[in-house]
């Protein structure tokens, strides 16, 4: 599906690349390496690069690295033929290897989903690991101006005694627990990229994101909450809770994500880390069901409690917020109500 089409989404990318506080004149000319680029967030930034050449005359070289390039073709189907357009099909665990210039690279390649953490823990490992090294070997040979990293809340671990999490703080978590290939991997990517900042000068900005969702989201055997909800709205299925639906989240919209992304990559300190969450409208998740039943009356969604001893993904815990004052010190601010993002994403799958 060829995003770019959708109406929905084009308004999207209006949005993005009118955000005054972005230097996006900074880009014109450039070439942007975006790895993973058929990933939510790495798809819309890619989507707005192609936006500011199509409606502003940018001429932005934009390269696309992808493991699987048919799957690649369908997603940019509509800029195939643009000369400013290329895909990259390689895995990025393997050498990267280019001729041209490169000024940008967002590295995005790497499965996050509960699905592969449970089914691929070593391929995820491996992309954060060996795959940022090829990454920074790239971007050294490539002399590049900065290269930005999302990374994850899930880094700080388990942080007590705070309301809200600084980038200076951090806690534990247990190596051995199963979903430690996610977070430990995400945390040694960040000292791969120290490491190469210290001994080779390679510039590199961070993103540690929290609950992003919008059109492009994988929705199908995800295992994410939101996923799993925007999935059954679009299909017009009952959302079953298993739980009492109280746990806390503050989801932000994917306009917002990758708008601080840019922000991040041009403005952004080198060798620094940047929380990226929209904590304006922390939700129970039962609300956020609620919501979206309500949004779209047509599709006769009801939500539905199944509590049982087992509560699967949807337990209660004790929520700590991201502290995101270092990036909002930028210009950055979320804009996109959890309302108007859940209805804009539903319709994107129509």
């Amino acid at each position: 599906m060829f995003l770019y089409d959708k109406e929905v989404v084009r308004k999207d990318m209006e949005e993005i690349v009118s955000r005054d506080y972005v230097p996006y004149e900074m880009l014109r000319d450039k070439t942007v390496l975006i790895t993973g680029a058929t990933g939510m967030l790495a798809y819309y930034f890619t989507m707005a690069l192609m936006h500011l050449n199509l409606t502003r005359d940018y001429n932005i070289r934009v390269l696309a690295l992808v493991r699987n390039a048919e799957k690649a073709k369908a997603k940019f189907k509509g800029f195939l033929s643009d000369e400013h357009f290329e895909i990259i099909a390689q895995d990025v665990c393997a050498p990267i290897e280019y001729a041209g210039e490169i000024d940008y690279i967002f590295h995005a390649a790497g499965a996050c989903s509960p699905y592969f953490i449970k089914h691929d823990p070593t391929g995820i490992i491996a992309a954060n690991t060996q795959g940022t090294v090829n990454v920074l070997e790239l971007a050294r040979e490539k002399k590049v101006t900065n290269i930005i990293y999302p990374s994850t809340r899930e880094i700080y671990g388990k942080v007590e005694g705070v309301e809200f999490i600084k980038e200076t703080d951090m806690g534990i978590f247990d190596p051995l627990d199963a979903r430690s290939c996610y977070p430990e991997s995400k945390r040694i990517a960040e000292t791969i990229l120290k490491s190469y900042l210290v001994q080779h000068g390679v510039p590199f900005t961070v993103l540690r994101i929290a609950h992003s969702y919008g059109p492009g989201m994988i929705i199908d055997s995800d295992g994410r909450v939101m996923s799993d909800f925007i999935s059954d709205a679009v299909n017009s299925r009952n959302i079953v809770l298993k739980s009492e639906g109280l746990a806390l989240r503050a989801f932000c919209y994917v306009t917002d994500a990758v708008s601080a992304i840019f922000l991040a990559m041009l403005k952004g300190a080198n060798g620094e880390a940047y929380n990226l969450a929209n904590e304006t409208e922390p939700t129970p998740i039962r609300d956020v069901a609620g919501m979206l039943a309500e949004l779209f009356p047509e599709r006769n969604i009801k939500v539905i409690f199944e509590i049982s001893g087992d509560t699967g993904s949807y337990c209660n815990y004790a929520r700590v917020g991201l502290d995101t004052a270092k990036l909002e010190a930028l210009g950055w601010k979320p804009e996109v109500k959890l309302r108007d993002g859940l209805r804009r994403t539903v319709v994107s799958f129509d």
